[in-house]
């Protein structure tokens, strides 16, 4: 079978990785003020190269920066978009584990006045990547549907948006800038990272999307519409993936249930290349829903946990490839982890070395399945 010569690639991974030691005590340590920015940045950049060296000598075809130049998956790119900002959680978040359910109010993020872009987000981030990678360099982003989905409505000001259509044409807007400022530093593979498909998909968070006002049968094709709107500024040779993903910190999620209920809206209405998607457990269901694919779309197969130290059998993993492909042709599948790694600098479901025994197995079963990674 024909090796892929662009992105997404055979074995690839979603991006987040879990941070050396070294960063993590720089991350607390410059919370403290104990020491600045500058030094932080240095033991960041120092931790990048490292981690960018150890996925291409594991034979990854890509590499990102393990979202190292981030406290946590999310807000350091949303907390630079001007007028949000971080507020009291007013809705528990329930986490699921395999020993019971906790529930948690993070702080949660609010629009409180007109949508802009000062500067550049994560451009000066990837340059630096693309400066030391020989491998494609990827970044990830995560998608504008979070801005909205877990406060909704009342938390975005509504005097600055009386009408939610301004709201998503001003982030959209944000977003197309920033995608044309990447593309013109060169990005050439983009992945977005979405959990709201996932929870609708969810009996109990579909009810939370009632409870703030929304339709959870209407929402999917408003967040369609605001995924297409921010990603139309990309350029022809700029591959787009996005992510769905049912929650993941320290091997707790959020949400359950398999994608049908979005599944046609995911695959025929957002204008993405390809979709990695949890398949680590029967949290995801089945491959059913596979059938909507379109024929020019690609989906990566998240078969690896992410959620557990224990490593895969590869012959199962396998079977699973084959299971998959009764509904996608095994030429337009890849395989990768079914999240990242680390959603922030804490919340890792394991160590660091095993973390690098997981990605060794991706590229090797997808060696042995496809004949390249």
């Amino acid at each position: 079978m024909s090796a892929r010569s662009k992105p997404p690639f055979r074995a690839d991974h979603v991006g987040s990785l879990i941070r050396p030691e070294a960063l993590a005590k720089a991350w607390k340590a410059a919370e403290r003020k104990e020491i600045g920015e500058a030094e932080r940045k240095e033991i960041q950049r120092q931790a990048i190269r490292g981690i960018v060296e150890l996925q291409q000598d594991l034979g990854f075809e890509l590499a990102t920066d393990g979202e190292y130049n981030r406290e946590g998956w999310q807000r350091d790119f949303l907390l630079k978009i001007g007028n949000v900002t971080l507020v009291p959680s007013k809705i528990p978040t329930r986490f699921h584990t395999a020993e019971g359910d906790r529930d948690h109010k993070p702080p949660t993020m609010a629009v409180q006045g007109k949508l802009f872009r000062s500067s550049p987000i994560f451009v000066d981030d990837f340059a630096y990547l693309k400066s030391i990678a020989r491998a494609e360099p990827k970044l990830t982003i995560p998608s504008p549907t979070i801005l909205h989905f877990r406060g909704g409505r009342d938390a975005i000001d509504r005097t600055a948006y009386p009408d939610m259509e301004e709201f998503y044409a001003d982030l959209a807007r944000v977003y197309t800038e920033e995608i044309a400022d990447l593309g013109a530093a060169g990005l050439r593979y983009l992945q977005v990272d979405d959990t709201n498909f996932a929870y609708l998909c969810d009996p109990d968070l579909r009810a939370h999307a009632r409870s703030i006002g929304e339709n959870p049968d209407v929402l999917p094709h408003t967040y369609a519409r605001l995924i297409n709107a921010a990603i139309a500024a990309r350029g022809a040779d700029m591959t787009i993936c996005m992510h769905v993903c049912r929650g993941n910190y320290g091997g707790a999620w959020v949400a359950s249930g398999g994608y049908e209920p979005v599944a046609e809206t995911i695959f025929n209405e957002i204008n993405v290349d390809a979709y990695f998607l949890e398949y680590d457990s029967d949290r995801a269901g089945g491959f059913e829903p596979l059938r909507f694919l379109p024929d020019n779309k690609i989906v990566v197969l998240g078969l690896v946990t992410s959620k557990s130290p224990k490593l895969e059998n590869k012959d199962e993993l396998r079977r699973r490839i084959d299971e998959a492909a009764k509904f996608v042709p095994l030429e337009r599948l890849c395989l990768s982890p079914q999240c990242g790694f680390a959603s922030g600098v804490e919340g890792a479901a394991m160590t660091f070395d095993q973390q690098v025994a997981k990605l060794r197995l991706v590229v090797e079963t997808a060696r042995e399945v496809w004949g390249s990674a």
